[in-house]
């Protein structure tokens, strides 16, 4: 199993910018396809970017390409990502993932281990 632990949210002003943290414990990282999801009060959580174990394949929702960037450090079993031109409608609980052996699977059913979440706030 891992154990996945974000950090990095915060509060910003809209234009701002955050990066996300991932970090990953048990288990060796580098045999887990990775993701972000986000969730909004109200609102299903939902697919924001992936990865694969080497990082060669990466997949982004439409809703932040361009904005978004997904990365990982295998060296530190840590998971990135860098959020520049937040606007309000990126206010949400950044969730991140993670899946042995997988892909850049967009469903979160996809997807067995799980952080705890971490909150991002953009002021408008």
């Amino acid at each position: 199993q891992v154990q996945l632990v974000e950090s990095g949210g915060g509060l910003v002003q809209a234009g701002g910018s955050l990066r996300l943290s991932c970090a990953a414990s048990g288990r060796t990282f580098s045999s887990y396809a990775a993701a972000w999801f986000r969730q909004a009060p109200g609102k299903e959580r939902e697919f924001v970017a992936a990865l694969t174990r080497t990082g060669n394949n990466i997949r982004y929702a439409d809703s932040i390409k361009g904005r978004f960037t997904i990365s990982r450090d295998n060296a530190k079993n840590t998971v990135y990502l860098q959020m520049n031109s937040l606007n309000p409608e990126d206010t949400a609980v950044y969730y991140c993932a993670a899946v042995l052996w997988g892909g850049t699977y967009y469903s979160a059913t996809a997807y067995p281990y799980w952080g705890q979440g971490t909150q991002v706030t953009v002021s408008s």
